[in-house]
């Protein structure tokens, strides 16, 4: 196992008032597991996959789509409970779709014939999720559901801003990454609404290195369930929109992988 540890919270740290927030919680942690941490940046442009690929990681946000089709490589080690009224208390998120708020449309199913943005093909809430939930609609349509479909723009953010500066009429957002947009940058989250909402699945999880040990993976565990009755964590409790961390069983996350199946089995390999 390296002798140092990295944590990192790319996936979630949408501006730089939550990437603090989480900078904050990982000292935390460190302090509360006895795990010593090294936060380590790895911003947009750099590529999801090198992060993930390193054999030091301690804990870092990871798609479960991505990981269940990688072979589950890396170890769960908890996952975030988002305060939203849509998680009901539970590890898990959504995926929902975003109009601009002065926009004509009313629904899903009024953006049809305009133009769709996402984030990038391997992303379960930024493009598995919704070509599962549009395929009721494009079996029924028998055509394609789009006139243009925009991406990969990689972040849900950069969706937000090509919706919000006309390059795109509706796209997906992972709705845990939005309620900490609607907290940490209300000035963009204000000019989108939301039109629908997929189901529930679980969301992505803090996960360690395939390597990594299991007194390391239970101490942080460990420590991660204890963030919700902490007092002092309160406050950033609020500025994370978490409840706090739970334990997830592995192989909720294959429903995923089902979706896609399905997806794929019914003409909607891509969005269309």
């Amino acid at each position: 196992m390296p002798n140092e540890l990295i944590a990192n919270a790319r996936m979630y740290a949408i501006a730089p008032t939550a990437a603090a927030a989480w900078r904050e919680l990982f000292g935390w942690l460190a302090r509360a597991s006895g795990i010593a941490l090294s936060v380590i940046d790895h911003a947009f442009p750099a590529p999801l996959g090198d992060l993930w690929a390193r054999s030091d990681l301690a804990c870092t946000f990871m798609c479960g789509w991505p990981w269940w089709r990688q072979g589950r490589t890396h170890r769960l080690v908890a996952a975030p409970v988002p305060s939203a009224p849509w998680s009901g208390g539970r590890a898990v998120y959504c995926s929902h779709f975003i109009v601009r708020a002065d926009s004509p449309f009313t629904s899903l199913e009024s953006t049809f014939g305009h133009r769709f943005a996402f984030t990038i093909a391997d992303s379960h809430s930024g493009y598995n999720a919704p070509r599962h939930h549009l395929m009721a609609h494009r079996m029924a349509a028998g055509r394609p559901l789009f006139s243009e479909v925009l991406g990969p723009l990689t972040t849900p953010r950069r969706v937000l801003e090509a919706i919000i500066e006309n390059r795109a009429d509706v796209g997906p957002q992972d709705s845990f990454a939005f309620s900490l947009m609607c907290r940490h940058l209300p000035e963009l989250t204000r000019q989108v609404r939301v039109v629908a909402s997929t189901p529930v699945v679980p969301i992505p999880a803090l996960m360690a290195s395939r390597g990594m040990t299991d007194g390391v993976v239970e101490q942080l565990a460990a420590a991660l369930l204890r963030v919700g009755d902490t007092g002092e964590l309160q406050a950033l409790r609020a500025d994370l929109c978490i409840t706090g961390f739970a334990r997830l069983d592995p192989a909720t996350y294959g429903i995923a992988e089902r979706w896609a199946e399905e997806a794929e089995a019914n003409g909607l390999a891509v969005i269309a």
